[in-house]
């Protein structure tokens, strides 16, 4: 019982640093810890429950061998959050071509009547333009109003400078304005 207490009350750099000796009930500890936040950061990122929970399994199996890399320099969801994006961007590219056969489908029953459109929650539908955004202005979109991170912290996961974070902010902002518009949203 009172490993169980030192587990849960122990922090993050003390199970990292175990983690990274190979002790699997501190890995476990601090997979636990984070999965609520890789999920959602994954969650923003796709938008798809399905895809959300295979990018947060590939996290999960990823950080077995990239814990030992962690440096400890920044935090340590500042380097989550990047692993996850890398994971997302995986993860997404080996599940286009499915896509592409699934919206296929779709617009086959949807012409053939077999099912109806459902009207679209307008948050939803802005985090689907932020989805379509090129990927540098998707992601600094999603570090900073999807996960509430600072320019400066956005930049420290993105591996560019805190002013390029907020170009890309910027360029967002107007293009989700057009995409918004277009949509019949604003």
């Amino acid at each position: 019982m009172a490993m169980m207490l030192d587990e849960s009350e122990a922090s993050d750099a003390e199970l990292i640093g175990r983690a990274k000796g190979g002790d699997r009930r501190a890995f476990s500890t601090l997979l636990e810890r984070h999965y609520d936040f890789v999920y959602r950061a994954a969650y923003r990122w796709c938008g798809r429950k399905a895809d959300a929970e295979d990018i947060a399994q590939e996290v999960c199996v990823r950080l077995g061998k990239a814990i030992r890399d962690y440096r400890g320099g920044g935090a340590f969801t500042t380097w989550l959050y990047s692993v996850t994006m890398n994971a997302a961007r995986d993860v997404m590219r080996k599940s286009a071509r499915e896509t592409v056969k699934t919206e296929a489908y779709g617009v086959h029953a949807l012409i053939s009547g077999e099912a109806s459109v459902e009207p679209e929650d307008p948050a939803e539908a802005l985090w689907a333009a932020v989805r379509r955004l090129p990927d540098k202005q998707r992601d600094a979109v999603l570090l900073v109003y999807g996960e509430g991170l600072s320019h400066a912290a956005a930049a420290e996961a993105m591996t560019i400078s805190e002013t390029t974070v907020s170009w890309h902010i910027h360029e967002a902002k107007k293009r989700l304005k057009t995409l918004m518009r277009a949509a019949g949203e604003v």
